[in-house]
């Protein structure tokens, strides 16, 4: 599962984040006070009545009334927000929800926090470099990884590719596909 919240510069790749993005409010719907949500990942399934949320920079904390799927985004309805009016106030506002709240990942899956600035080594033991950005491309994550002279290598976030995560020792270990990769 992607994260879009990348980590601050304190934040260590096996230190998770008080809060985690969910989407983006991007406009109100309606007149009753639904307002569109643009989520940001698969995390949205987290968003069900009576969980609470945090809205905007400020974390304003408020209780999801419900939820439900509408195009390509979602029509989310919150405790207090019923009129046009009220709803205008949470326009552009990014949905938080604690990531103690979050439930649990599947095994193999992770958060792009846990990934980032990670170390990667071939299957061999030599050092690639280092995550310094995720791709998102809709059928799998890439992996962009930069070595100490500041060349890129793209690595799809594939299990024939991933071969390990160790998140307690924050490496990776892999086996570049053909071509990718020559040894320095």
């Amino acid at each position: 599962m992607n994260s879009p919240d990348p980590p601050s510069k304190e934040q260590h790749a096996r230190q998770p984040p008080e809060y985690l993005d969910v989407g983006l409010i991007v406009r109100p719907h309606g007149i009753r006070g639904e307002l569109v949500l643009q989520p940001f990942s698969d995390l949205v399934q987290i968003l069900k009545p009576s969980i609470q949320i945090h809205l905007g920079s400020e974390r304003t904390a408020i209780i999801v009334r419900g939820i439900r799927p509408h195009h390509s985004r979602y029509l989310l309805s919150i405790e207090g927000c019923e009129d046009r009016d009220t709803a205008e106030k949470w326009r552009d506002k990014v949905v938080c929800v604690r990531f103690a709240e979050a439930k649990p990942l599947p095994e193999g899956v992770y958060y792009h926090w846990q990934i980032l600035d990670m170390q990667v080594f071939t299957a061999e033991g030599d050092l690639l470099g280092t995550i310094v950005d995720i791709l998102e491309t809709g059928a799998n994550d890439v992996y962009v990884v930069k070595d100490k002279q500041g060349d890129e290598i793209l690595l799809p976030a594939i299990k024939n590719v991933v071969l390990e995560v160790d998140l307690e020792t924050s490496r990776m270990i892999v086996d570049v596909p053909p071509g990718l990769w020559t040894k320095k």
